[in-house]
């Protein structure tokens, strides 16, 4: 049902049927309206995202013009069905007696867009045909390196291991300006779309309508956010410093200058979002070495892309935790296909919100797919344990949660873990002389991270309340990136460009905060879970495979999905109601002191 009457619409109306203004206001809805209510909007969207997933999975995974129509079709269809449903759950809010169950389903329907479309004919095809089109851009989209054209797995794949600064650049620019700097207008239109939409919702803006999904008001979480960063930022910034210091070394001041801020495509990565490709060059003298490589373990016990995800099964069933249906071995995409362009940015799918559980992914056999798999895995077991509750129900307790029970599980691949599973040989487990190396090369990638992870919707939130408009697009996405990671661009840009749509999660059009949140929730987790486990020795080195206790417990976190606000589900876990930074904080104790030993003498800052 549509609930979309203009001011202007009534006034008319009432001023052509004046015997209307005389008849008594309607009656308040009832609880029991409520919940019958709610119980056929959950079937009907329960039903609903069933064809829209099946749609948007043979999208990612065969992306041509008709598989595009479809997922716009289904997608357009299952944002209108979401926006009047959500409408009609601000009306039936005001009801009187209802439990608190009920609220929170309400307000759950109420907040469960990403994009909202205004009830404006045409609206919701025309915002699903720009994100389809958006992704499917970033999906097909191609840089180049030596003049020759490369695909977004295989950049990634050169970023991490080239070491020619004249090539990185090639990439890094080619890849934005290619990518990147087409999507700029589509990406305008829908931000008008979805504020309009999210306005008929009653939100300020798209931005205000995300951050009132985490049990408590937006603003109240824009604080939370910012309090964590202050918690984690000494930290990174020691990280910073130290590592300039080594790019300095490594390229001289005509590249990398030993002051000021990182160039962004030094870092190993094509968005300078995790640091740990580069490790070779700011491994510490004497404890750098590692005393093994996860990439080269693999390559050597000869695993192929399924045995990486059969190791990552392994890991969760080790916990007590059901092996994975036939259907997922059947269904996922694990390799990138030879024949066809796919979305390979690694997912997890749920698609028929009980056992059609599937990852998609470009693996290849390289240390970082290995975590990358942990991490997915932990969405579908995720998904499988809530299958339970009811469909509203049916998601993290936060979306912070979801990725950060995949993280937690891979912040157990220590070198106890790798043992235990045959990859690495007893006798060349590095000893406690090497703890220094271990945590820097961890910090590289979660504390890198941090920054980044916040930013990304910093941006967004700009540009949904107007403080980013669209003529200063680029320059908000390169000032964020300065105020909070302290990088530049390795060229100057302007405002043709589009950087911002070089990153998968703006055209995908992916809340981005829940990867902040996720990246200080793993660490709370872990720490948790490693108490549970009476781990005795460094935090670092705990991996508490094959403790069914632990596995117990998170299942127990796990089954309660959304029907809990996330301090319960979190006190269920961890026995705090606090998401903060102080566990990440706490892990990378000894390398902090020894950063701020290596940064003596050095102008840090930027």
């Amino acid at each position: 049902m549509k609930i979309a009457i203009s001011l202007a619409a009534l006034a008319a109306a009432l001023v052509a049927s004046p015997v209307m203004a005389q008849q008594a206001p309607a009656a308040a809805p009832t609880a029991a309206q409520a919940e019958a209510f709610l119980a056929k909007a959950e079937k009907a969207l329960f039903d609903q995202s069933i064809i829209s997933g099946r749609a948007a999975w043979v999208n990612a995974t065969y992306i041509t013009d008709d598989t595009d129509a479809l997922a716009s079709y289904f997608g357009a269809i299952d944002t209108k069905q979401r926006v009047d449903y959500a409408l009609e759950a601000a009306k039936y809010a005001a009801a009187h007696g209802l439990s608190a169950e009920t609220k929170r389903r309400l307000n759950l329907l109420q907040t469960a867009l990403t994009l909202p479309a205004p009830t404006t004919p045409g609206a919701a095809e025309e915002l699903n045909q720009l994100a389809t089109k958006l992704q499917s851009a970033y999906g097909k989209g191609k840089g180049t390196l030596k003049g020759q054209p490369i695909n977004g797995s295989d950049i990634e794949e050169q970023m991490g291991i080239n070491r020619n600064p004249a090539e990185l650049k090639e990439m890094w620019v080619s890849w934005h300006d290619n990518v990147g700097a087409p999507m700029r207008e589509d990406y305008a239109k829908l931000v008008g779309i979805a504020n309009a939409g999210s306005k008929e919702l009653g939100f300020a803006d798209t931005g205000a309508m995300w951050r009132s999904k985490y049990d408590m008001p937006a603003d109240d979480f824009a604080e939370l956010t910012d309090k964590i960063w202050a918690e984690v930022k000494p930290l990174y910034d020691e990280l910073h410093c130290y590592t300039r210091a080594k790019l300095n070394e490594k390229y001289g001041d005509a590249v990398q200058p030993a002051a000021g801020p990182i160039r962004a495509d030094l870092l190993g990565n094509m968005w300078a979002q995790e640091w740990g490709n580069i490790y070779d060059i700011v491994a510490p003298a004497g404890a750098g070495d590692l005393g093994y490589d996860v990439t080269e373990l693999l390559t050597a016990k000869g695993y192929d892309p399924v045995k990486m995800v059969k190791a990552g099964e392994g890991f969760y069933s080790s916990l007590g935790f059901d092996p994975l249906p036939q259907t997922f071995w059947e269904r996922s995409q694990i390799v990138k296909p030879r024949d066809r362009e796919v979305v390979c940015h690694a997912s997890a799918w749920d698609i028929d919100n009980k056992n059609d559980i599937r990852i998609k992914m470009c693996t290849k056999v390289n240390g970082d797919d290995f975590v990358t798999i942990h991490h997915e895995l932990g969405h579908n077991y995720y998904q499988r344990a809530y299958q339970i509750q009811k469909p509203l129900y049916l998601d993290g307790a936060n979306d912070g949660f979801h990725e950060a029970i995949g993280d937690f599980i891979a912040l157990s691949i220590t070198p106890d873990y790798l043992v235990k599973i045959g990859l690495l040989d007893p006798a060349k487990v590095p000893g406690a002389d090497k703890d220094l190396g271990l945590l820097l090369r961890q910090a590289m990638d979660k504390v890198a991270f941090l920054p980044f992870g916040l930013l990304i919707d910093k941006w967004r939130w700009g540009v949904f309340d107007g403080s980013i408009p669209q003529g200063q697009y680029e320059k908000g996405w390169n000032d964020l990136r300065l105020q909070y990671q302290g990088i530049v661009p390795p060229v100057p840009r302007d405002e043709a460009k589009f950087d911002p749509g070089g990153k998968y999660h703006i055209p995908g059009n992916t809340p981005y905060t829940r990867y902040f949140l996720a990246r200080v929730l793993q660490f709370q987790f872990y720490e948790a879970a490693c108490r549970q486990a009476g781990w005795k020795g460094p935090l670092h080195r705990c991996s508490f495979y094959g403790n069914k206790q632990v596995g117990e417990k998170l299942n127990a976190m796990l089954e309660m999905g959304a029907s809990k606000p996330w301090p319960d589900a979190l006190q269920t876990f961890t026995g705090s109601r606090e998401m903060s930074g102080k566990a990440l904080v706490s892990y990378f104790a000894p390398l902090q002191k020894w950063l701020i030993e290596q940064n003596k003498g050095k102008s840090c800052g930027w």
